[in-house]
């Protein structure tokens, strides 16, 4: 694992990324009018243990989602779901892809 990752997520965890409170139930992937199973539930486990490799890999999914909130909608956690790719976006950005 690179530890290019770390610094900036460490940082957008700090500021919003709520990704914590993820229960992993699969509500907000069965709910997703893309069918797009990998958002949010690995993704969110690839950005907490730090998976900097893995995240990179799904940048092409992470630009397909609508942020339509939909999967926001039925998290029973109340996770930040479309805020969560927001920030990824971003730092995939500053990352150069």
């Amino acid at each position: 694992m690179s530890t290019l990752i770390a610094a900036p997520l460490d940082m957008t965890v700090r500021d919003g990324f709520d990704a914590e409170a993820c229960m992993n139930c699969g509500f907000c992937s069965a709910t997703c009018p893309l069918g797009v199973p990998i958002l949010p539930r690995r993704l969110f486990r690839y950005v907490l243990f730090g998976m900097d490799d893995a995240v990179r890999a799904e940048t092409e999914t992470i630009f397909s989602c609508l942020l339509c909130r939909s999967c926001e909608q039925s998290c029973p956690a109340g996770v930040h779901i479309t805020e969560n790719v927001r920030l990824l976006r971003g730092w995939l950005l500053r990352e150069g892809r």
